[in-house]
């Protein structure tokens, strides 16, 4: 279950962008920790009052400053246990918090359902210029993040300058534009087919019967339907040719700035008969997952399949690079994996992985 460190300056817009992402999820089920640290399951947050009787006080509400792993541990289990049903997690960080420490809390988290799924970090393009006058640490903020969300670029006189601007300063992560936080949910996580849930009134559900508030949504999404398609662009691929671990590794070494998701599985061959290797990169964060293809039994046969997103990413040219790993030996080096197994979560390297995202 991917944990989202939603970060930003007061008035930024993180709120707006977290309830778009609870409208617009699809079939999957948010569970959020928000700013005074309140842990709760997505559709209570449609119920007016819910948020605030649910709210677990921390004083000035600086979660980097309040807790340590240990405790966000505790507020993680709520919401990653199986019965919560819940896809996904959100960390709405106070206005006031420090990205860094909050993501170092995620990594040093040592529940076995959880896995880092990104530092978003949203920049109010109308106040941009004042704010890092103020707050010159935004530069350094903007620096560690997986992916930089500029909003409210419909009330900036100087949209254009601030998004090149921040995009300088974001260094490799991707960078969008945004308004009123409407970006594509599939950019940050997966999204679940509808279902009916027994016993429950989905958010969706709610959303759905508020007839004007619907059509006024829908209205939203023609204005900016093709903004929304235009700030990203994705690449399936698919080989029934194995992998060669030295390759893929090279490729994921120096995969290019703007790539902000790589998902999927990968067949090595005969570097690894036995398991197929589910893959999560995020930002700078990779992560491998070796799996039976005993267990992998309905999916039919071995195959890589990947999909990488990403923002000004050259797709045609990244297809390349990944059909150059192809290689189909009949024999395997036995130092061959070792790149892979860096990063394969049982192997104890967490410094090396706090180097790769830092």
């Amino acid at each position: 279950m991917p944990v989202i460190v939603l970060a930003g300056f007061l008035g930024s817009g993180k709120t707006t962008l977290l309830n778009h992402l609870l409208h617009r999820g699809g079939g999957s089920r948010i569970g959020a920790i928000v700013n005074d640290f309140g842990a709760i399951e997505i559709d209570a947050m449609a119920v007016a009052g819910a948020l605030g009787d649910s709210t677990v006080s921390l004083g000035n509400g600086c979660l980097c400053c309040a807790v340590d792993a240990s405790e966000l541990d505790v507020y993680l289990e709520r919401l990653a246990r199986p019965s919560a049903g819940i896809d996904v997690i959100v960390i709405e960080a106070s206005g006031l918090a420090e990205p860094e420490e909050l993501v170092r809390m995620v990594l040093a988290s040592e529940h076995p359902r959880i896995v880092y799924g990104g530092l978003v970090e949203v920049v109010d393009a109308a106040e941009f210029d004042g704010t890092r006058e103020k707050h010159p640490e935004i530069d350094r903020h903007l620096a560690l993040a997986d992916l930089v969300v500029v909003n409210k670029t419909d009330r900036a006189p100087d949209g254009e300058r601030v998004f090149r601007v921040v995009r300088e300063l974001a260094g490799r992560a991707a960078v969008v534009p945004a308004t009123y936080g409407r970006v594509d949910p599939e950019f940050l996580f997966d999204r679940r087919p509808d279902e009916e849930r027994v016993g429950q009134l989905s958010f969706d559900d709610l959303h759905e019967h508020d007839q004007h508030d619907k059509d006024h949504e829908d209205a939203g999404r023609r204005d900016h339907a093709g903004h929304l398609h235009s700030a990203y662009e994705s690449l399936s691929f698919t080989s029934e040719v194995p992998l060669s671990p030295r390759r893929l590794m090279e490729f994921l070494d120096s995969r290019p700035e703007g790539l902000y998701r790589i998902k999927g599985y990968v067949d090595f061959g005969a570097h690894d008969r036995g398991n197929r290797y589910a893959v999560h990169a995020v930002g700078r964060f990779l992560r491998f997952y070796p799996e039976p293809w005993a267990r992998a039994a309905g999916t039919g046969e071995r195959r890589t399949q990947l999909v990488l997103i990403g923002s000004g990413i050259d797709t045609p040219a990244l297809a390349k690079e990944l059909e150059a790993c192809e290689e189909d030996a009949s024999h395997a080096d036995e130092h061959s994996m070792w790149g892979v197994l860096r990063y394969v979560q049982d192997i104890p390297v967490e410094q090396e992985w706090s180097e790769t995202v830092f």
